[in-house]
């Protein structure tokens, strides 16, 4: 094994390497159905290897599951909770989309609008909780560059929304 083996996520008997699907296994976690659009537009858009999300709210169903902003009604780590939900939209939004998420070979952008009140700072925080679930998934080697601003309100009043951009394999 190499040097940066232990930031690899192995198999359950630590024989090789995890995929992305097996590894939603191991954590126990059922991707939601994927979100429909509140709108007109596409959830996902595929241009060559990269795979282009559009934005991922913390919703179920046609609902959205957290309403505040951060700072006022809502508080860091109920944040965290909304970004959570949002990266498992995202998730399966990806996986509706390629068929398996074992297809990303990357993700490459991670883009975090977190709505705030007055003079709030912790957006990276808030961000974190999307951020860790990605990372579970995918090994820390894959994670994303990054990029987390406060807004004054997003749709539908949630308090986060993602932006994802992933490589895919052919």
């Amino acid at each position: 094994m190499n040097t940066d083996s232990k930031d690899k996520i192995l198999s359950g008997d630590g024989s090789r390497l995890a995929t992305a699907e097996q590894r939603l296994r191991q954590l126990g976690i059922k991707l939601p159905a994927p979100p429909e659009p509140f709108g007109i537009y596409a959830e996902a858009v595929q241009t060559g290897n990269l795979l282009f999300l559009t934005g991922m709210l913390p919703t179920v169903g046609r609902e959205a599951k957290f309403i505040g902003r951060l700072g006022a009604e809502l508080d860091v780590q109920t944040g965290r909770k909304a970004a959570y939900l949002a990266a498992l939209n995202a998730l399966a939004v990806a996986r509706e989309h390629l068929g398996s998420l074992d297809k990303l070979t990357r993700i490459v952008r991670l883009g975090v609008a977190v709505a705030t009140s007055g003079d709030v700072r912790e957006q990276p925080k808030v961000a974190d909780g999307a951020s860790e679930l990605l990372q579970d998934v995918f090994g820390k080697d894959k994670n994303p560059s990054r990029l987390v601003y406060g807004v004054a309100s997003l749709p539908l009043g949630v308090p986060v929304e993602l932006e994802l951009i992933f490589e895919v394999s052919a």
